[in-house]
């Protein structure tokens, strides 16, 4: 690598990843057992995916971010946090720690840690290698558009393994006429039903949007509600406690420490070796793509 260039780091959420790849075979049926008769679908098309990430970005270095347990310090704030999720298929739930012990194998550098999600494992990173890297962020949840910057890109998952749709920073202030960070407040009024909170009653994105474009955030919003129309302000005063809980629920957190040094997130070798553990643990799609898209079968 050049020195004077920038290191590129490609950030995967693991579980956005997992879970697309499940859903993906599990509708037609399909979970991939392998000898013990356990599914694997969600995990070879984790793996595949991230491997079709790499030969597409072309990182210098990488790292998967998990989420470990559904308890996290936003439950602690709002007891409904996440709480109208459904229990993820009893085929899905051995897959968790295999994506993360494969991912952990084939030599990637894994980040999960308890009472966090990890778009706040994400979140740290960013921050911490702020200025010093470029980095590509892999997921299918928007939430993360308020990390964009100068140096990050968000890469959304689309179709199949390799069609993304990639946001810069300069493409959300055109699309968006407001700060990545302002997507937090726009957040805190629409609420995320997936994420199980609410934000105002009967505020939808549009008018979020351009209330946020106008008063800057949502204390902005606060401070000039007598400037508002009286059935927005009425909305608004009907859900103040519930506004500002939201907008602390939209925000990811930014503040983990890792001080891992860049050569922590090396990228590892494909090598024969490997091949042939994965060749024995009945991962034979995963081996199929290595072999496409990095000439490993020699």
């Amino acid at each position: 690598m050049n020195t004077d260039q920038k290191p590129h780091i490609l950030l995967i959420d693991g579980m956005a990843l997992l879970f697309r790849s499940f859903f993906a075979t599990s509708a037609m049926g399909h979970y991939f057992p392998n000898a013990e008769g356990v599914p694997t679908n969600g995990v070879q098309g984790f793996v595949r995916h991230a491997m079709t990430a790499v030969s597409i970005f072309k990182p210098t270095h990488m790292a998967v971010c998990w989420d470990m347990g559904m308890h996290t310090f936003r439950n602690d704030l709002f007891d409904g946090y996440k709480a109208n999720r459904p229990a993820p298929a009893p085929e899905m739930v051995p897959q968790f720690d295999m994506a993360r012990e494969l991912s952990e194998k084939i030599g990637w550098k894994n980040y999960g840690i308890a009472g966090m999600e990890a778009d706040d494992l994400i979140g740290s990173l960013v921050c911490e290698w702020d200025g010093k890297a470029e980095v590509t962020i892999v997921t299918g949840d928007k939430d993360l558009l308020q990390l964009l910057r100068p140096d990050v890109k968000i890469a959304f998952m689309k179709k199949g393994y390799n069609v993304y749709d990639v946001y810069t920073e300069d493409r959300f202030r055109e699309e968006y006429e407001i700060s990545p960070m302002q997507f937090i407040d726009t957040k805190a009024f629409t609420g995320d039903s997936s994420d199980g909170y609410p934000g105002v009653k009967g505020i939808g994105p549009k008018t979020a949007l351009k209330l946020i474009q106008q008063y800057g955030s949502v204390e902005g919003v606060i401070e000039a509600l007598e400037e508002l129309s009286a059935g927005t302000r009425k909305k608004i005063e009907a859900d103040m406690p519930m506004l500002r809980l939201s907008r602390q629920l939209a925000e990811i957190h930014c503040k983990l420490d890792f001080d891992d040094p860049l050569e922590a997130l090396n990228l590892p070798d494909f090598n024969s070796g490997l091949r042939e553990e994965l060749v024995e643990m009945g991962y034979t799609m995963i081996v199929r793509q290595m072999d496409s898209l990095f000439q490993t079968s020699i």
